[in-house]
């Protein structure tokens, strides 16, 4: 493996035996980086100290998706040290050193594969090197492990011995990766850095932020599409503990010393608003939803073939439409942030997925240069796509900007659940057609999403191996705010097609297993039109599944099979369902995913586990309604989600490719609902069209 200078911009500081390697995780182009000795702080740089132990620091945001371990495991392989000796600390946000600095679309380990192995690994050469030299012997005749330099007659140096002699060597020309063979920490199980102090209470959250002279502020927020006319705050302004109560952008905040004293105080607010129009309700988006399917402006997203011609040829049609709600993105932690606004700097602190568009929209908002506004990150208490918006960055930073102090803006479970940004409401109508052999020669798909932007996934199987398919895409305008939610659009559009799918298979005659094979077959044979996914892993995946989760060779189970291509991994699972008085249950749920190198087995298994858990709990259970621009339930005694007694048993498998790794966070979760719906139409004969199932 070839590096350049231009890889790796190397600068050296010699202090207290620790040397650093300055490095851009994001770009090839590596920028020029300043390191700072001392307890000065870093950004993208490797550090080992005179003991060895290595210091890193990790620039996207953890979200719980486990990135803050995965990076430091891969650097670590390289540089062929003890895990143990391996420290990892939560970078700020820095625009001038790291791109990419976000968590979302699953794609920061991906986008970071080869440039975290270039920093271990040159390293690792320089320290060999040094040693090299020290004993005067060829440097291919020594090697290392676990933090040492080993040489042919016995010698052994550590790292942080040679930290000095290395630190004035030029970077190597070029450097060689470890074998896969020779791995010793990736692929294994290795313990979440951050597990110890999030069991034990430490203050990692943006919950537990306190800065001095910091206030408390909770906000009300307006029906959607409804307008502030007036509040009454008189008496609130009186209460204990209050220090006072502004409006601003159609809300109103209450601050205080404490979240208790604001709560007394919110129950006595009130606030009278007005609209222009109807709010909106249930009826309100079903009709929207009917009209989208009527309507005859709808945007072709793709058309191969003539759809019309072949469909009114078709020896059998089959056609179905799926449904799914807006729900909530419900984080175990609520939105908060912490701002505080002066005449000329900001200080930002707080969970965001999002840290450099949020300091674009604080600057832009309060017309303060970037480099002006300074992000602290802290651990994440869930997201799933909800903290890519800055709607609460911005109320903490207006806030601020207002009361002239530090503010600490804590939302509640009702203000997340019923004044939040949810997944888009979405309306499915597929229709197939199949000749006299079953063999499917059209295929349609017409997507209706409100706030949904393009509610399909034009490039996606089964499109490639039909001839004939028209894919069209309608974005309904509401006033209800939407956003990404767990694996974007696919989340419901995963569930939609594998159920339809299975339900074609059933027209045909087929085994659903064998008709995607076959279709897959096609593909690789012959590929009609662009196609965004590799046929050979999406069979792969499939024939694994079928084999651990022994596909119809159970009696009394049934099972059901789903498989999806999403965020560049391919995802096959089998649910088995029993029928117990009368009810089905999901007893197991079998996956194998291809998502490349697995860097960390157990925060792999996590991930996939966790998305399965996630997928099951809203298919089956997660709803929103809307009543006069108000969504309820708002809080979790009935908004139902998955509980512990109701998860199944769950087999997390991978494909052992060796590929560079690619996304994880979301990529089982797309097919859960496919899997589960098409095993309980096999023990019931039900099929489900709508979520929630129950």
């Amino acid at each position: 493996m070839k590096t350049s200078r231009r890889d790796f911009i190397q600068k050296t500081a010699l202090f207290t035996g620790v040397f650093t390697l300055g490095f851009d995780w994001f770009s090839a182009e590596a920028s020029p980086m300043e390191v700072v000795a001392g307890a000065g702080r870093f950004n993208a740089f490797l550090s080992i100290d005179s003991l060895g132990k290595i210091t890193l620091f990790s620039p996207n945001p953890e979200i719980g998706q486990g990135i803050k371990t995965a990076f430091p495991v891969v650097v670590a392989e390289e540089l062929d040290v003890d895990w143990a000796q391996v420290q990892v600390e939560q970078a700020n946000l820095d625009t001038k050193q790291f791109e990419r600095q976000l968590t979302g679309g699953s794609g920061a380990l991906k986008h970071s594969w080869e440039r975290l192995r270039k920093a271990g690994a040159t390293v690792r050469k320089m320290m060999m090197q040094a040693a090299a030299d020290q004993w005067k012997v060829d440097v291919a005749q020594c090697k290392t492990s676990k933090g040492f330099v080993l040489g042919p007659a016995g010698q052994k140096a550590s790292y942080g011995s040679l930290a000095e002699a290395a630190s004035k060597l030029p970077v190597p020309s070029d450097v060689t990766f470890k074998d896969r063979k020779d791995y010793k920490i990736i692929g294994t199980r290795v313990k979440g850095v951050d597990n110890k102090n999030v069991v034990t209470g430490k203050p990692l959250f943006g919950m537990d932020i306190r800065k001095p002279g910091m206030v408390f502020a909770q906000i009300v927020r307006p029906p959607f599409g409804a307008t502030l006319k007036s509040f009454s705050a008189e008496d609130v302004k009186k209460m204990p503990g209050i220090l006072d109560v502004v409006s601003f952008k159609n809300k109103v905040a209450i601050v205080g010393e404490n979240t208790y004293a604001i709560l007394q105080a919110r129950a006595s607010l009130t606030c009278d608003y007005s609209s222009e129009a109807p709010l909106e309700s249930n009826d309100t988006h079903q009709n929207w939803f009917d009209e989208g399917m009527k309507s005859d402006k709808a945007q072709v997203m793709r058309k191969d073939g003539d759809f019309a011609a072949a469909i009114a040829s078709a020896a059998k049609v089959i056609e179905a439409t799926y449904e799914c709600p807006f729900i909530s993105h419900s984080p175990m932690e609520p939105m908060n942030f912490f701002a505080d606004v002066k005449a000329d700097s900001v200080l930002l602190a707080g969970p965001t997925q999002v840290p450099q568009p949020a300091q674009k929209a604080v600057s832009d908002l309060l017309k303060i240069p970037v480099d002006k506004i300074q992000v602290e990150l802290s651990k994440m208490g869930g997201g799933f796509g909800r903290r890519l918006s800055n709607d609460f960055v911005l109320e903490a930073a207006e806030l601020s900007s207002m009361i002239k102090k530090p503010v600490l803006v804590m939302w509640t479970r009702e203000d997340d659940m019923s004044g939040g940004t949810y997944r888009p409401a979405a309306r499915y109508r597929f229709k197939a057609g199949l000749d006299k052999n079953g063999e499917i020669i059209a295929f349609a798909l017409r997507g209706v999403g409100l706030n949904a932007g393009n509610s399909t996934r034009q490039d996606n199987f089964p499109v490639g191996a039909i001839e004939n398919v028209l894919i069209e895409s309608i974005d309904q305008k509401s006033a209800v705010t939407t956003g990404p939610w767990r694996a974007p659009i696919t989340n419901f559009l995963g569930f939609a097609e594998q159920a339809f799918l299975d339900e074609v298979a059933e027209a045909a005659g087929k085994d659903p297993i064998q008709m995607r094979l076959a279709l897959l077959e096609k593909v690789k044979t012959k590929p009609v039109g662009k196609i965004t996914y590799e046929p050979a892993r999406f069979e792969e995946v499939i024939k694994q599944v079928a084999e651990k989760a022994q596909w119809k060779k159970k009696p009394g189970v049934h099972q059901g099979f789903s498989v999806y291509y999403s965020h560049l991994s391919y995802v096959a699972q089998i649910a088995e369902v029993k029928v117990e008085k009368g009810k089905p249950k999901v007893t197991k749920v079998t996956a194998v995913t291809d998502c490349g190198e697995v860097v960390n087995l157990s925060g792999a298994e996590n991930q996939v586990k966790g998305a399965i858990i996630d997928g099951m709990g809203h298919a089956l259970f997660a709803k929103l309604n809307f009543q006069k621009g108000v969504a309820s339930p708002s809080n979790f005694n009935a908004y139902r989600m998955i509980r512990g007694n109701e998860i199944p048993v769950i087999e997390a498998h991978f494909v052992n490719n060796g590929i560079a790794p690619t996304g994880l966070g979301e990529p089982a979760l797309p097919p859960t609902g496919g899997s589960i719906a098409n095993a309980i139409y096999a023990a019931t004969k039900k099929r489900h069209y709508k979520q929630p199932f129950n």
